[in-house]
């Protein structure tokens, strides 16, 4: 697997992923702390102050580079509008595997960008960063963020169940391989 240490942006029919920058810090707090958000993803922060810290750590590494995550913000092309961010991941221990995830803001959900700028990761994973897999993780209960990985090709590999506390909670992996080189 490759790192990538030339990124400009990804560029789709409606959307452009960029890195993600300090400034973007507010916005993506307020749409990260909204409770039916913040309930289905892992984040330990939303206030601004712990998504500026995490956009800055993250801007020390390269998209493909070991270590952990890489934001992009997600934009409207034709607005500039940040309608949300996604990020990817080499897997720890597992070569060739990059791990991917997003978050759309409420007020632009159901008009398809996740599944646009998820569908931009992958062909950037393989493509760019010659990855063999890329997966994604949900709550099992997440029906739109699964129906996102089913409509860019992932399937389902694995369901597990954890503990948070005292509640029981259950997840499932999505993935998708790439296709032989020549």
């Amino acid at each position: 697997m490759r790192t990538d240490d030339g990124f400009d942006s990804l560029v789709t029919e409606r959307l452009v992923l960029r890195r993600s920058h300090v400034g973007d810090a507010d916005t993506i707090s307020a749409y990260r702390s909204d409770p039916d958000v913040h309930r289905q993803q892992g984040w330990d922060r939303t206030d601004p102050e712990g998504v500026r810290a995490e956009i800055e750590e993250m801007a020390t590494r390269e998209p493909g580079e070991p270590g952990g995550w890489v934001q992009f913000s997600v934009e409207e092309r034709t607005s500039g509008l940040l309608v949300g961010d996604v990020g990817l991941s080499p897997a720890d221990g597992e070569p060739g595997v990059i791990k991917v995830g997003y978050t759309i803001a409420p007020i632009y959900q159901g008009r398809g960008y996740a599944t646009e700028a998820v569908r931009a990761l992958v062909d950037y994973s393989f493509g760019t960063l010659e990855a063999d897999v890329v997966r994604a993780y949900a709550d099992a209960e997440n029906t739109r963020s699964i129906r996102v990985m089913e409509k860019t090709g992932m399937r389902l590999v694995e369901r597990f169940s954890g503990r948070d506390g005292g509640e029981v909670w259950v997840g499932v992996r999505y993935e998708v391989a790439s296709q032989p080189r020549p």
